[in-house]
């Protein structure tokens, strides 16, 4: 059963993996949109928003509803909101961490 779960988390953890991804899962936990809708915000052009949703949907991290002719986007489990702030917070963790190490060579320069 850890096996499992190890695997459920790597299988996650991958479908995250790209930046785009990311930003579309930022962009939805703020509320549902549609493709033309995370398009237009982003910047993207043609299908790549598509492709990209497809890969979060097979991974049931979000869900869309049609709506009319649309499909209208939305996160799965709003824990997503929490992972994502969590990652916010490690990123923020290493700069300073960075910026730390960088302000020691500078006086050990000078």
């Amino acid at each position: 059963m850890e096996l499992e779960m190890q695997k459920f988390k790597a299988e996650f953890f991958k479908a995250l993996a790209h930046p785009l991804r990311i930003r579309i899962l930022e962009l939805l936990s703020e509320g549902d949109k549609n493709v033309n809708e995370l398009q237009s915000i982003i910047g993207s052009q043609g299908s790549v928003v598509s492709q990209q949703l497809t890969v979060l949907r097979a991974k049931n991290i979000v869900v869309g509803v049609k709506e009319g002719n649309r499909v209208v986007y939305s996160l799965k489990d709003p824990m997503i909101i929490e992972l994502l702030d969590v990652a916010r917070q490690i990123f923020n963790n290493h700069l300073v961490d960075t910026i730390s190490t960088l302000d020691k060579l500078k006086d050990n320069e000078g």
